[in-house]
């Protein structure tokens, strides 16, 4: 029998869960209509999450009215923080084993304390490192909250959400130490940094005339393919073309801002529109919203694994269990958008650009190639983490039931935050050579470009709500089948008294 899970007290709900990407989890939204087929219990579109709240007149007194609103706001709350997994199948993997987990932990701590050799500091001091990391994700799994996502299960997410508590309070640390000693923690965790220098780059921007197609074959390398990939993974999260666009151009402007402080910014116009814009950015949006598109369409009927008899579907099942539960449509922005949602989507872009400046200024301040296991491991963290973000961010702006921001969001805006200071602090020889007039105009032109794509992106919703529908052939053909039938109903009707009078 399928059951829900009740974990701390979380109460029902009929949520559906949507893929935020990098993992393949789900999220909680409420959508702009509901689906859902009564005959065969499938889901399908937006018919996953529960609806945008309107206002109804309420018969009922002030007082139960106002009680109602608070088990709302609180259920939301719960929802999009910490969503319950519905229809569990298999129990052992979803009941509490605290005990279990406690006892395995201790011993293995015993063991590798008592039986590994001592002589090395720098042994002992990962050791002790990992033991800490060890047990914070352990009390991660037991005490933090999964998030709007609980495929595959809801443990990972509380895993990935501890992840991202110990690199705040990394970063924390780090902001109190000096240039030098940053350097040395890193020199200590890859010494090969030592003979590595940022002018050992490859340089983009150099014999620009040069237009050849081994010139532009040369410029296809694996960062491109990164780039394409990761405009893909980003229209994935956000799903809304003018947005995405936006971050886009905006982005372009910016690596032309401070090109004078990075010098792997200079690039070659047609690499910068052609390449970067068109190619790269503009095929992995389109793949991106295409993949999105498809999964909307999909109709989402899960069975369970002990209902399966065979063992290729039972494979089978077990690894659908790393795609999205189901899928809903989701809008940023509609033609009623107060003011407060116009500014936050706003907000969304231009803290986008500062979470890809600070990948850049991380990078170019302490020194790291772009293939090094800090920058790589740091972009599948964030791309990872940023996921359940989005969609906290997402249900807080649109849903008027959502009070406050979710604590992934909460925590990512504290990693964004403490990255740049970070930058500020530790490469004051760099910003020192600022142009401010460059910044002024990057910020200008930043505010200008958002509020001009999200304005247009209202304009564009209002604009096809009011263009009248074109009736289809099938829906010509419907409404004649029934005035012809209400018409001879009413004949019918008119002869019946005649009838009768005979």
């Amino acid at each position: 029998m399928k059951k829900r899970s009740n974990s701390r007290g979380t109460p029902n709900s009929d949520a559906g869960e949507v893929a935020g990407g990098g993992g393949g989890g789900g999220g909680a939204f409420p959508p702009d209509n509901e689906r859902t087929t009564a005959a065969t219990g499938h889901k399908s579109g937006a018919a996953s999450a529960p609806a945008t709240p309107t206002k109804q007149r309420s018969s009922d007194n002030g007082a139960g009215a106002r009680k109602r609103r608070k088990e709302e706001i609180a259920q939301t709350f719960v929802i999009v923080n910490e969503r319950p997994v519905d229809d569990i199948s298999l129990d052992f993997f979803y009941k509490p084993h605290t005990i279990t987990l406690l006892a395995v932990s201790v011993l293995a701590v015993m063991y590798f304390a008592f039986v590994r050799n001592e002589t090395n500091l720098d042994d002992n001091l990962w050791a002790g490192l990992l033991c800490i990391v060890f047990f914070f994700l352990i009390v991660s799994v037991i005490a933090f909250p999964n998030g709007p996502f609980t495929r595959p299960h809801p443990a990972i997410w509380r895993i990935l959400f501890g992840c991202s508590v110990l690199y705040l309070l990394t970063l924390q640390f780090l902001m109190f130490q000096n240039y030098p000693t940053i350097r040395n923690i890193l020199y200590w965790l890859d010494p090969k940094l030592k003979n590595f220098h940022i002018d050992m780059e490859k340089e983009y921007g150099v014999n620009c005339t040069d237009i050849s197609w081994e010139r532009v074959k040369g410029h296809l390398d694996v960062f491109a393919w990164g780039h394409f990939l990761g405009w893909a993974f980003k229209a994935i999260l956000i799903r809304h073309m003018g947005i995405l666009w936006a971050i886009s151009v905006m982005w372009e402007i910016t690596e032309i801002t401070f090109a004078h402080l990075l010098p792997n910014f200079i690039e070659c116009w047609w690499d910068a529109l052609i390449l970067d814009v068109i190619i790269c950015n503009g095929l992995g949006i389109w793949m991106g919203l295409k993949i999105c598109k498809i999964l909307e369409m999909r109709e989402y009927k899960w069975a369970s694994i002990k209902d399966i008899s065979t063992t290729t579907g039972k494979i089978k099942r077990a690894m659908l269990q790393f795609t999205p539960e189901s899928w809903s449509a989701i809008r940023w922005l509609d033609p009623k958008s107060t003011a407060m949602r116009f500014a936050a989507v706003i907000q969304l872009v231009i803290f986008w650009q500062v979470t890809e400046l600070n990948t850049f200024f991380l990078k170019h301040i302490f020194e790291m190639p772009p293939d090094h296991f800090i920058v790589i491991g740091r972009l599948i963290f964030i791309g990872l983490f940023v996921a359940p973000s989005v969609r906290q961010y997402y249900v807080y702006v649109t849903d008027t039931r959502c009070k406050r921001v979710g604590t992934q969001c909460w925590v990512y805006g504290a990693i964004m935050v403490s990255e740049a200071i970070l930058c500020i602090k530790n490469g004051k020889e760099l910003f020192e050579r600022t142009q401010a007039i460059n910044i002024v105009l990057w910020l200008t032109i930043q505010v200008m470009i958002s509020v001009s794509f999200v304005y247009l992106a209202v304009w564009w919703q209002q604009r096809q709500l009011k263009k009248p529908t074109t009736p289809t052939k099938r829906q010509d053909d419907i409404t004649l089948t029934a005035s012809t039938s209400s018409s001879s109903t009413t004949s019918q009707g008119q002869l019946s008294p005649q009838k009768k009078n005979l």
